[in-house]
């Protein structure tokens, strides 16, 4: 089992869970305004996932006040955010030696000494975590796992045994459990806890994914393909679950299918190296020899030591008449494997047919000998290479480790851990951990001059004023409206940091200059310096009241800090749970948990003035009725929310993220029916989560 697949309880926190650990510490009252005002905005860049961005700010506490525990565990998480598990570590224990009760460093330091397979230092973190909160669910998952790596198993036993008595209706923990059981060789006891989780929560993929996994090892593939069909239907990202059904369909002699379901993989995840191998030997299965040949290619590009792709290479161009580019294959394939004697029958044969007949004598001869002495080391006779490919077992499976070359044309296996692991460096820090993906509103619309990279591209909405904007400013850079922005890497900091000196020294010289304000106002955004970034759009707008992006800004930071500073409020708590509700039974759709009765404050009051403004500049402003739709939504004012979102549909009638939050507001006041309309046409325009909302609700 490997750790990566379940080391979600640290290794992919929401926000939410990066909230509770904010909570959990206590700010310095004797630290000094500056440094105070230094950790907020850091705190902010990390609650907002701008990790290296967080790390500069925590930097500059340490340097000023080295005695702090706290920085020193904030700047712990971004790095370990970033999987820099070793100075995650590092950083925990110089937080831990300046306050020893310091709870939610020894969870963090125990997650990273996990990822670094340092399992009893691990243990003996989490153990003491359970000291002060004996009952934290993600903290008694990782203690059954780290056990497990441990081979512990009667250990791990008991604590999954204490966290399902105490949360009988805790799915991760039957599905770490089933792993656990899995190691055992229990596979009764896994399809149990398998199918206990199904029965508790039937929308979670993974459930379905490793139970399709599990009939799929069992071979019974029409209760995988089922399983896996479904796993799919829930996650359609999730590329393991792709890999495994093709190979169910192979088994179930649907090579048509399998070749689909790679070629699918292949389209999202062009180096996916599992589902390259696995079409190249699918490929020449049906003699489809050159574009076989492609695919082992791009593998052996991507992973210049995989002598099995070699092998089957060789093979395949000496299928087309490549006999030279063939014996060359062949020739690294048994200068890793010196005993493959099968290897050596063939270098003799291509030899032969390039008339090196000494040289195919001596292969022949070292053929017989290396064969000799593995039938000597052999209980059984191996089965000859010539009939692998017509024995039933070559519809078996290898893992992806498994590099014995005699199982050369066995399709590859996607194991759970692998899935979710390509799943995590690809999208997901925060994504595994909620086993169940929450109900939420797709974000607001930011200006930035950073855009994240999506897997499904949504329709580009234009806007004459952003164009306008960009051309009349003179910005360094092209600023962008997306509810999509990209947090920022270290040398754009940097970039940002000079820049705001930069536009500083300017406006020493032009302090009228409305441009230098909006310029820098952005770069202090974008550093997550709100205080600043608001004083400078202040200032534009005393210099132009009209300038609609200056007041689209300031309403946008002004949410960005209530967002944050509302998480701040909350009671503290170590573990949120995964519990899903839909809006009105308790629990907003957005990123913020608001009391039920809903209350408008002064703050909201003056962000909604500000969107109002900007719709009386330009009516067709559809991030400004976006935007204030969302206000309306976090207020539980549904009505009005869809009124505005409504608005900008007809404004802009392929606005997928407007159609996707009115399905969700529709749905909270119960209308049920427009609701699910909408989230088939955001499902329609890319928001693939909406499928899944649409299956729960229906």
């Amino acid at each position: 089992m490997g750790n990566n697949q379940y080391l979600i309880v640290r290794s992919n926190m929401k926000r939410t869970i990066i909230a509770a650990f904010i909570l959990l510490s206590t700010l310095s009252a004797s630290a000094q305004v500056n440094t105070d005002r230094v950790m907020m905005i850091g705190k902010n860049a990390l609650y907002f996932e701008d990790y290296v961005l967080a790390i500069q700010y925590f930097n500059q506490v340490i340097s000023a006040k080295p005695y702090l525990a706290e920085p020193y565990y904030f700047r712990a998480m971004s790095k370990f955010m970033l999987d820099d598990f070793v100075g995650a570590e590092e950083d925990a224990s110089e937080c831990l030696l300046r306050n020893p009760y310091y709870t939610a460093a020894y969870q963090l330091r125990g997650a990273a000494r996990q990822n670094q397979e340092k399992y009893p230092l691990a243990a003996t973190d989490y153990q003491r975590s359970l000291e002060f909160f004996p009952e934290d669910r993600i903290t008694l998952v990782n203690m059954g796992i780290v056990n497990v790596e441990m081979e512990q198993y009667e250990v791990a036993g008991k604590f999954f045994e204490v966290l399902l008595n105490r949360f009988p209706d805790y799915t991760p923990g039957y599905l770490t459990r089933a792993q656990m059981h899995l190691e055992q060789g229990d596979t009764i006891q896994a399809m149990t806890d398998l199918d206990k989780a199904i029965d508790i929560d039937p929308y979670t993929a993974q459930s379905f994914s490793a139970r399709g996994l599990l009939f799929f090892q069992q071979k019974e593939y029409n209760n995988a393909l089922a399983d896996l069909d479904e796993a799919i239907r829930l996650d359609p990202y999730f590329t393991g679950n792709y890999i495994n059904r093709g190979l169910v369909k192979y088994h179930l002699n649907d090579l048509r299918g399998a070749m689909a379901d790679y070629d699918r993989v292949i389209e999202t995840e062009e180096n996916n190296l599992i589902a390259r191998f696995n079409r190249g030997l699918l490929r020449a299965q049906v003699a489809d020899n050159n574009r076989a040949i492609s695919d082992f290619d791009k593998v052996l590009e991507l992973d210049p030591d995989n002598t099995i792709a070699y092998l089957n290479r060789s093979m395949l161009k000496n299928e087309i008449g490549d006999r030279m580019g063939a014996l060359s294959d062949l020739n690294v394939v048994l200068e890793a494997h010196p005993e493959f004697f099968n290897g050596y029958y063939m270098r003799a044969q291509l030899k032969r047919e390039l008339n090196d007949l000494r040289g195919s004598e001596n292969d022949y001869l070292l053929a017989r000998a290396e064969e000799a002495k593995a039938r000597k080391r052999a209980t059984t006779d191996p089965v000859p290479l010539g009939e692998q490919s017509t024995n039933e077992e070559a519809k078996g499976t290898r893992d992806e480790t498994d590099t014995n070359i005699e199982k050369f044309n066995l399709l590859v296996v996607a194991h759970e851990e692998d899935s979710q692991k390509s799943k995590y460096q690809r999208q997901s820090r925060g994504k595994v951990q909620n086993i169940l993906a929450p109900v939420e509103l797709e974000p607001l619309f930011v200006l930035t001059y950073y855009e994240r990279s999506v897997e499904v591209r949504r329709p580009v909405y234009y806007s004459g004023t952003m164009n306008q904007a960009n051309s009349e400013l003179g910005l360094n850079w092209v600023l962008k409206v997306t509810n999509m922005e990209a947090p920022l890497n270290e040398l754009q900091v940097q970039t940002h940091f000079r820049s705001i000196d930069n536009f500083s020294r300017r406006l020493e010289e032009e302090p009228r200059n409305e441009a230098l304000f909006f310029g820098r106002g952005i770069d202090f955004m974008l550093v997550q310096d709100y205080e600043n970034a608001l004083k400078d759009m202040k200032r534009v707008l005393e210099i132009n009241p009209d300038m609609l992006l200056a007041r689209f800004a300031s309403a946008v930071i002004r949410t960005k800090q209530l967002e944050y500073d509302r998480l701040q409020d909350e009671p503290m708590m170590v573990d949120r749970g995964n519990d899903i509700e839909l809006p009105g039974r308790g629990e907003l759709p957005g990123k913020i948990r608001l009391p039920e009765i809903s209350t408008r404050s002064i703050d909201y009051d003056e962000i909604l003035k500000e969107y109002e403004s900007i719709i009386r500049l330009n009516p067709d402003f559809i991030y400004a009725w976006y935007n204030r739709a969302e206000i309306f939504t976090l207020e539980k004012d549904y009505r009005a929310a869809i009124a505005d979102y409504t608005k900008a549909i007809e404004l802009e009638p392929q606005f997928a993220e407007a159609y996707f939050n009115r399905g969700i507001s529709r749905l909270s006041i119960g209308e049920t029916a427009a609701g699910l309309d909408d989230l088939r046409k955001a499902g329609e325009l890319g928001i693939i989560q909406s499928y899944s909302i649409i299956k729960r609700m229906q």
